[in-house]
């Protein structure tokens, strides 16, 4: 009694002497971050954004004033607003993660995030969010940058209006541009992002929502997304990007009113569905891919109103794809328009437009009287013997493609449109 008496009179009589220094200065709801060179007598506040963040309020807001920020990893643990003015920079000199945040309702908007390097042994992000709630991340520039925005473990945030320049180098050097593992709840919309390896990734996510982003040049895949059900891609550009889009191993996916193209190359898909169930592809552009869509292992999935304009194959659709079925698609200039690797195949076309049709309608009633068999027979030749595209505008394929409308019997039996559409559904673009 007498010692905790002692102490409590010492306490009265030192005051705060005897206290940390962070608890000395008074939290304040807003500290200006000015940076060392700036010595006008406008100057206020204190001069690195780490300090700034350990004097502010909760909820307080720190405010960066224009210049470049090079510190060590800024840790975020309590609630808080981080807002950069016009020219406000935090740069990583090439050796490390710039900021991390730890806390719920933590909003990041405004920054430049700049340089954080490359490393073979973490995946070093510029802004990293980490078992979080509700944060909000918008108008903000990352320039290159290993992996952008990365949230981990987070829940119910929104990330917005932000643009992201990745890495040169090959994609064995480079990171993604919004990376997503084990959350739920996240809303990405209005980003540009390029020249990551992929420029938008999900794995564990689920009741994600993409819309209205710009992904290209990404160095594989504009959007990669696994294991990440009841998520929604919508309104969305991928263009230019090495591999295209991969949607593999989910389940009641909704990816409407995209934009895929140009994404060419040897291995370039539009669209890669890999082991995809129960979901729906609803009124989307595929335009001057190599593959625009690629099936394979998908099950009961929608492919419904897309337009499918001058791609090397159209839609591809491998003999483990299973009751997909394909209705109200143009598909118009494409060398291909489907292909497959067997005779035997488990899918429906149902109603679409092909601009190579040539039946008749004597009904009247909009539909072709006779079926068409979309699948040429040089395709599969192709599909055996890859190099025999170098024959595509051969007079040997073109006698081939009379063979098929001759001989139909040629192409498998149930890859044909039997109530195929005798003027397009829509204005095409």
């Amino acid at each position: 009694m007498f010692r905790s008496r002692a102490v409590g009179v010492l306490m009265l009589v030192m005051g705060p002497a005897l206290l940390p220094a962070q608890s000395v200065a008074r939290a304040r709801d807003t500290v200006f971050v000015t940076p060392r060179s700036v010595t006008s007598a406008s100057a206020r506040g204190v001069h690195t954004i780490a300090e700034a963040v350990r004097l502010v309020s909760r909820a307080g807001v720190v405010r960066v004033r224009p210049g470049v920020y090079a510190e060590t990893t800024i840790v975020v643990r309590q609630p808080l607003t981080l807002l950069g003015d016009s020219g406000a920079v935090l740069d990583g000199e090439g050796v490390r993660e710039l900021l991390v945040v730890g806390a719920d309702s933590v909003t990041i908007r405004g920054m430049t995030f700049r340089n954080t390097g490359t490393s073979q042994a973490t995946d070093r992000a510029a802004l990293r969010v980490i078992e979080s709630a509700g944060c909000l991340i918008e108008f903000n520039r990352f320039e290159n940058t290993l992996f952008g925005i990365y949230l981990q473990h987070v829940s119910a945030c929104l990330v917005r209006h932000n643009v992201l320049h990745g890495m040169a180098g090959s994609q064995t050097v480079t990171g993604n541009g919004l990376h997503l593992w084990s959350s739920r709840d996240i809303v990405l919309e209005d980003n540009i992002i390029d020249g990551h390896r992929d420029g938008i990734y999900f794995e564990f996510v689920t009741h994600g929502v993409v819309r209205r982003n710009i992904s290209e040049n990404s160095h594989r895949y504009g959007l990669h997304f696994m294991f990440s059900d009841s998520c929604r891609y919508e309104g969305n550009t991928f263009r230019e990007n090495e591999s295209g889009v991969a949607v593999m191993y989910s389940k009641q996916v909704r990816i409407v009113g995209n934009r895929f193209e140009r994404n060419e190359g040897s291995a370039a898909y539009g669209l890669l569905l890999k082991e995809i169930t129960d979901s729906d592809v609803r009124d989307n552009l595929f335009a001057d891919n190599s593959v625009a869509l690629h099936m394979e292992g998908a099950s009961r999935n929608s492919i419904v109103d897309n337009d499918f304009m001058r791609n090397g194959w159209a839609v591809r659709v491998l003999a483990d794809a299973q009751d997909n079925v394909l209705r109200g698609n143009a598909f118009s200039g494409n060398v291909f328009d489907v292909g497959t690797n067997s005779r035997s195949n488990y899918s429906t076309f149902d109603g679409d437009w092909w601009d190579r049709y040539r039946g008749y309608d004597l009904d009247r009633n909009g539909r072709g009287d006779v079926p068409h068999a979309p699948v040429r027979l040089f395709s599969l030749l192709v599909e055996r013997a890859p190099a025999a595209l170098i024959l595509t505008r051969s007079v040997l394929v073109d006698l081939l493609d009379i063979a098929e409308r001759v001989l139909p019997a040629l192409s498998p039996e149930t890859l044909r449109d039997r109530a195929p559409l005798m003027h397009p559904p829509r204005k095409l673009p």
